[in-house]
């Protein structure tokens, strides 16, 4: 999966917190001087780390991290699943494959 250009918002203590990821890329393309759609996949054209302060945002090119990309509020049964099945059969011995048809 390429790096995307994600979203961060100053947190309660000033640190970059993650917002979202894709949602702003009006404003990106302009903070930028290109196109939306050199935005929308701006992962491809930029190094990852690259960064683009806009006031209380930031826009940074970085990669999903699981917890990102797959929410615990929608696979938390799944991720209870797994461990109950690594700590009866170990954890080198259980797998998930998903497949997603989109």
């Amino acid at each position: 999966m390429y790096p995307a250009a994600f979203e961060y918002r100053r947190g309660p203590d000033g640190d970059w917190v993650w917002h979202d990821c894709g949602t702003s890329l009006e404003r990106l393309a302009e903070l930028t001087g290109t196109s939306e759609q050199p935005a929308a996949r701006a992962g491809e054209h930029w190094p990852e780390g690259t960064e683009w302060p806009d006031g209380d945002r930031l826009f940074r090119i970085s990669r999903f991290t699981r917890r990102q990309a797959v929410l615990d509020s929608s696979w938390g049964d799944v991720w209870t699943v797994m461990r109950t099945l690594a700590k009866r059969h170990g954890s080198d011995n259980v797998r998930l494959v998903v497949w997603f048809d989109n």
